[in-house]
């Protein structure tokens, strides 16, 4: 049975309200646009147990909150709810109590990032509109996404990622059936090219933020996180920050969720994280503005959160403010040592964008901008598998003698 609690989308800057049921892309303004939901009839159709008795193990379970009307559009590659893992052995390296900071580890859904919730449900939307070519420019994770989940939808993908994006994200993009495209610039040159080829190509612009649906995705992170805390919130989220898609989402969710009564406690604090080579929100906060300019030349190991201008800047700074939280830029250097030390004390191989949040949180307890008291959510966007490692030296010749005293 078709059913969606969706009242209508407005733009994020506005207020301008637009119908439900129809494509669209960005608003008037050349804003994001956020749906809308009928939160008191939502309330008195859906409870708390209800979501808890869902026989689905993935963010579907939240369906009531999301905007696909028919499940029928619904698209699935097997999704779960990402665990919560608490940093033990590291923890002293960072000033930290064990177990008090969580990483919320999205490695762990298809195609190997959080990427997966946003495409998801743009992908299933544009399945419901009748869309059948979709076109993203991507620092890698999102491609693969919108690659795997488009062409489960039998859907075209077309994607196109800057010429040094990590060769094992191209491959994957390229073997999960999209056409893929390297481009001699970064992820806002991708982006150019494919909000030129609309019209002349024939694609739809599935890029962050410039259609309503994949913040719906993202959302279901804080959904996730209320369900997993018993239906209250950590202290502090930390949020490797380019777009800032999932910081949206999340901040959306928990106030559509205070609104109807389900939290208990106080709203955590946000922490936007980003790279010193490529950090426009933490300059933005810094100086006290809402919009945030192009960053020249930005480079970082993080290459999710390489993103040198972003649509929703305003929304990601609002958010931050709103909550009481901060950003924060930390350097490579730190970015891949954290990651290191992390991987070798609690068996827990972090990308370089999560080991950002982990070594921002270090930071955060060094300046007593968070309490070691406190509950900390720290989020892993995807599998460190994706990304370059060390490479081991080490080596045994058959029939040699071997010295296993050396090795106890």
């Amino acid at each position: 049975m078709s059913q969606t609690f969706v009242s209508h989308l407005e733009c994020s800057l506005t207020g301008e309200r637009y119908e439900a049921g129809q494509v669209h892309g960005l608003s008037a303004a050349g804003r994001p646009l956020l749906v809308r939901y009928d939160l008191e009839r939502l309330c008195a159709s859906v409870t708390k147990a209800g979501i808890a008795a869902s026989s689905d193990p993935g963010f579907w379970r939240y369906a009531p909150f999301l905007p696909v009307a028919d499940p029928a559009d619904r698209v699935s590659l097997g999704e779960v709810m990402t665990p919560l893992i608490p940093l033990e052995r590291s923890a002293a390296g960072l000033g930290a109590l064990p177990g008090k900071a969580l990483v919320k580890d999205e490695g762990r859904l298809p195609t190997g990032s959080f990427k997966a919730r946003g495409l998801c449900l743009a992908v299933a939307m544009a399945r419901g509109f009748g869309i059948e070519h979709l076109a993203i420019p991507t620092n890698g994770n999102a491609g693969a996404a919108m690659a795997a989940y488009a062409r489960r939808a039998g859907l075209r993908a077309s994607v196109f990622c800057p010429a040094d994006t990590p060769d094992i994200n191209v491959r994957e993009i390229a073997q999960q059936g999209a056409a893929v495209w390297k481009v001699d610039g970064l992820i806002n040159d991708c982006g150019r090219i494919v909000g030129e080829g609309k019209a002349k190509a024939g694609w739809f612009d599935v890029s962050t933020l410039k259609e309503p649906y994949r913040i719906e995705g993202k959302k279901t992170m804080g959904l996730e996180l209320a369900e997993q805390f018993g239906w209250s919130l950590p202290d502090v989220i930390f949020y490797p920050t380019g777009g800032g898609t999932g910081l949206i989402g999340m901040w959306k969710a928990f106030a559509e969720l205070r609104e109807i009564g389900w939290l208990t406690g106080p709203m955590p604090r946000m922490v936007a994280v980003q790279a010193e080579g490529c950090a426009p929100i933490v300059k933005a906060w810094e100086a006290g503005e809402e919009h945030a300019p192009l960053w020249e030349n930005a480079h970082t190991v993080a290459a999710g959160i390489r993103v040198p201008v972003a649509v929703g800047d305003f929304l990601i700074i609002r958010a931050v403010r709103e909550s009481g939280g901060f950003c924060m830029a930390v350097d490579d250097d730190a970015i891949i040592a954290t990651r290191d030390a992390v991987a070798a004390e609690d068996g827990l191989l972090l990308c370089p964008e999560g080991a950002a949040t982990v070594e921002a949180y270090r930071r955060a307890l060094a300046h007593g901008l968070v309490g070691t008291d406190e509950r900390v959510v720290l989020f892993n966007c995807a599998t460190g598998l994706k990304y370059p490692m060390a490479p081991v030296e080490r080596t045994i010749a058959r029939g040699a003698a071997i010295d296993y005293a050396a090795m106890a």
